[in-house]
């Protein structure tokens, strides 16, 4: 009977050291996972209300949306541009990959998930989509290099497409992967460095008068491409107000345009640099010009989403302004309100679009940032 139960606590042991050894691997997975991640999926309470905004549309970049049947027109036109970029030798082409492998890990760990890609696929993929993105940085620059059967420039929608794609959250390269290849290509003009190149490519983008521009950021604190224009879309001064503790209640207390209006309260626009600078002194709320387009609203849900995942109050001056303009739009009519002051510039059509739209995004934001950028 001692030997049974003997016999009996090995196995139990035996069994919780089987058990131990399978969550302790376990555990160093989710530990390797979460070291440098930036780039993740966005979860459904954002995505519900339209998914589109997130999903790419001609491209895709990185591992999310690999595989897709409606991308793969571009797969091929990545393998033209590599060869415009390197040609033909394959020592050129080696040289790229022999860049990124060390880095493969690194690289990895920049994804919120586990990709189900062998160490070639990934290194491939990488290489691939970075001399895509660093071939048409450089073409939309410099135009002599754009061949004139090359459709991405020759039909413009699909650069106004690529320009969208490219800055969406689930789309994005580790940005010291585009730097290796930059510095590995050896291009015989680097007058223009990577950070130039690509936020002259986004400009069109934003929504705002001025144009993106670099703020003395190193490459080694840039994350990814989306990352770089939330670093360089603002020059704004703007502090946020601390511990706005009293909740989200307070929101209701801002009263869309209509109202203010009738109120007494003078609406201007203002010809800031800055497009967050928002203005109210003396009975007039003074608000920077905000051109929407069709990608205006995938290219605000983003920059929300990212600062969602980044989970810093300070940084949250985008969510902070979608939110306040939520405020201020409630209807058509204040749409109409805004546009009639030059505050809107409306490239979509009906004023009941941009209501529905800001209506929309403000649902999924969980409440302004405790040190809301506007409360003051």
């Amino acid at each position: 009977t001692d030997c049974s139960v003997f016999s009996e606590v090995n196995m139990q042991l035996s069994r919780s050291a089987d058990v131990s050894i399978t969550i302790q691997e376990k555990l160093k997975c989710v530990v390797a996972s979460e070291l440098g991640c930036n780039i993740f999926r966005i979860h459904s309470q954002l995505r519900k209300v339209n998914e589109k905004a997130y999903e790419p549309e001609i491209i895709a970049i990185g591992p999310y949306h690999r595989g897709k049947p409606d991308l793969s027109g571009m797969e091929e036109h990545k393998l033209v541009y590599l060869k415009s970029l390197r040609g033909e030798k394959i020592e050129k082409v080696a040289t790229c990959v022999a860049a990124v492998k060390p880095l493969e890990e690194k690289a990895r760990k920049c994804y919120a998930e586990p990709i189900a890609l062998s160490s070639d696929e990934f290194v491939e993929m990488m290489v691939l989509d970075g001399c895509f993105i660093i071939q048409l940085l450089l073409k939309f620059k410099q135009k002599d290099l754009i061949d004139k059967t090359d459709p991405v420039f020759r039909l413009e929608w699909i650069l106004n497409s690529l320009q969208r794609d490219l800055m969406l959250f689930e789309n994005q390269l580790p940005f010291f992967i585009l730097c290796k290849l930059y510095e590995t290509i050896e291009l015989p003009d680097h007058e223009s460095g990577l950070i130039d190149l690509a936020l002259n490519f986004f400009s069109d983008l934003l929504p705002g008068h001025a144009t993106a521009r670099e703020n003395g950021n190193p490459q080694d604190n840039i994350k990814h491409l989306l990352d770089l224009i939330h670093k360089n879309w603002s020059t704004s001064k703007l502090k946020p107000v601390k511990e706005m503790t009293s909740g989200t209640g307070d929101m209701a207390l801002i009263r869309c345009s209509m109202e203010l209006s009738e109120a007494g309260i003078k609406l201007e626009k203002i010809a800031q640099e800055d497009i967050f600078d928002i203005e109210f002194e003396n009975g007039t709320l003074r608000i920077p010009t905000l051109a929407i387009e069709e990608r205006t609203e995938s290219f605000l849900r983003n920059l929300v989403a990212y600062e969602q995942y980044c989970g810093d109050d300070q940084i949250n001056l985008v969510t902070d302004y979608v939110t306040f303009l939520g405020c201020l739009i409630k209807s058509e009519k204040d749409v109409t309100k805004l546009s009639h002051h030059g505050i809107i510039h409306n490239f979509v059509g009906e004023s009941e679009v941009i209501s529905e739209m800001f209506n929309k995004m403000i649902v999924c934001i969980v409440g302004p940032s405790r040190n809301f950028h506007y409360a003051e």
